[in-house]
């Protein structure tokens, strides 16, 4: 932590504040990635997935 030690207040500051805009952008985007995947799972009936595979097979 030497390098961050030795940059003036002013930069510590910004430079935690972008390290910050970042990890919050990583969570909203996978946050938003998540909420896809359970929508198209409440689409999903396995009740009808399962009889056009059977009927697939015959």
């Amino acid at each position: 932590m030497d390098f961050f030690d030795s940059l003036s207040p002013t930069t510590q500051i910004f430079v935690i504040f972008i390290g910050l805009a970042v990890l919050f952008l990583a969570v909203f985007s996978n946050n938003k990635k998540n909420k896809g995947k359970l929508y198209d799972r409440k689409r999903r009936s396995f009740r009808d997935n399962y009889y056009t595979r059977k009927k697939d097979k015959e």
